[in-house]
């Protein structure tokens, strides 16, 4: 909402917001920007044209029966978005349930880099930006499409909205168990967004999943293109390199990437960047000179400390293919330490126990776990957890629980934290810890 919020108002809107609170960095960008936020949801003193209404609220909240009862003009994030913007543009939008963040901002900088300047919305911060968003000035705009549902009023996922003209389908698993029943409803969803890609669209869709695969099956009226591993069947291929990735298209080498960016999740999402920066209009060469300037997106395995040897990674993995990917990611990059996981279940999904049958298994790469188990968990971590590979201990204070990770690390070891909340700053915890204590 702060990022739709940003778009507004350098489209010239003016903009004012409420939330139960508000926190950095988009506080402060808000604050950079002009716009007035309350705290709390009383009906505003100000009139406003219109109010977009996240999905975090719903009947019963204050603001939104005001709304209500006095007939005010309303409309979600999503919706205000397209009539505004959209509508306007050729969008370029990344859905699937892993890497779309990642994905996303790496075709708004490769798009960037090539001299387009374009419009963006994605759920994270890229370091190349610096902000989630922004109107652009070009024709092309990237958006981060999320399956999750619009409204309290529109309970379709919110990438229907946007009507693409790119779509990248990087993967599909279940998730978002408090709104969807089961894999299944996930695939109508992602049907549906089929079914307003126009013919003259682009598909760029990873080879070698099912569940896209389904979802391909049920109706594809428009160009489709796959990407994969040089072993794969795939229009667009990855080949590791010692440093990198090359890529190939029809068996045909179109250049080489070399960056720091560990993990081959992280390759394969470029390969996808790099395929539908190419319909519109960027050639691989560029594509992959812009990927060597990379610089990540915040809580991406993004180092948020370095003490005594000691570095502490901030992710926001909340899903065991998720876990299982960031951790392997930091194995490749490894200097001779120990990787030490640090998980806290918060996704209504994790709560849920939804993912319990491979949760175990994700973390079997690590050397040490560390599970926070907060107060409303429906399940007990040591029947679950406990069953993975390396030693493992739960914890319900977080406090406590930092001091014993700090306690336990060792110079050149890696501390990987996943969630996709603050945790109760955890990572701040175990790097002023780690400060304190100095040299080991």
């Amino acid at each position: 909402m702060a990022g739709l919020a940003r778009i507004a108002r350098e489209a010239g809107y003016r903009v004012g917001g409420c939330d139960k609170a508000f926190y950095p960095p988009m506080s402060g960008q808000l604050e950079q920007m002009g716009i007035a936020c309350e705290t709390g949801f009383g009906l505003p003193a100000k009139s406003w044209d219109r109010y977009i209404i996240g999905n975090a609220l719903t009947r019963g909240n204050e603001l939104v029966e005001a709304i209500l009862d006095r007939r005010l003009p309303f409309a979600s994030g999503p919706q205000w978005l397209y009539e505004a913007v959209l509508c306007r543009r050729q969008t370029l939008c990344v859905a699937g349930t892993h890497g779309k963040t990642t994905t996303s901002a790496m075709l708004a900088w490769i798009l960037e880099f090539a001299g387009v300047k374009p419009g963006f919305l994605i759920g994270g911060v890229p370091g190349n930006f610096g902000v989630s968003s922004r109107l652009g000035r070009s024709s092309l705009f990237v958006i981060e499409g999320d399956e999750y549902d619009t409204a309290f009023f529109d309970k379709r996922s919110k990438f229907l909205h946007y009507r693409p003209q790119i779509l990248v389908l990087n993967n599909l698993e279940f998730d978002h168990a408090d709104i969807f029943p089961g894999i299944e409803a996930v695939k109508v969803q992602f049907h549906h967004l089929m079914r307003t890609m126009p013919g003259r669209g682009l598909v760029v869709m990873r080879a070698g999943d099912a569940a896209l695969r389904d979802v391909i099956d049920r109706g594809c009226w428009c160009d489709l293109q796959t990407f994969g591993f040089e072993h794969e069947a795939a229009d667009w291929q990855l080949r590791p390199s010692a440093g990198g990735f090359e890529v190939l298209r029809a068996g045909t080498a179109l250049g080489v990437c070399r960056w720091d960016v560990p993990g081959e999740h992280n390759a394969l999402n470029a390969l996808a960047a790099v395929a539908a920066a190419s319909r519109a209009g960027v050639d691989a060469a560029t594509a992959l000179e812009a990927l060597r300037s990379f610089r990540g997106v915040a809580r991406r395995l993004q180092v948020s400390s370095r003490h005594g040897g000691v570095t502490v990674y901030d992710d926001f993995a909340h899903h065991p293919t998720e876990i299982k990917a960031s951790i392997a990611a930091l194995r490749s990059a490894s200097n001779g330490g120990r990787l030490i996981a640090v998980v806290e279940p918060r996704s209504n999904t994790m709560k849920l126990g939804r993912h319990n049958a491979q949760l175990a298994a994700a973390l079997d790469a690590a050397d040490e776990v560390f599970f926070y188990e907060p107060p409303d968990l429906q399940w007990s971590p040591d029947e679950v957890v406990a069953g993975a590979g390396p030693p493992f201990s739960c914890h319900k204070d977080i406090a406590a629980m930092s001091r014993a990770i700090a306690a336990a690390a060792k110079p050149r070891d890696k501390i990987l934290v996943m969630s996709n909340g603050d945790f109760g700053n955890i990572c701040r915890r175990i790097g002023e810890l780690l400060r304190q204590r100095g040299p080991k």
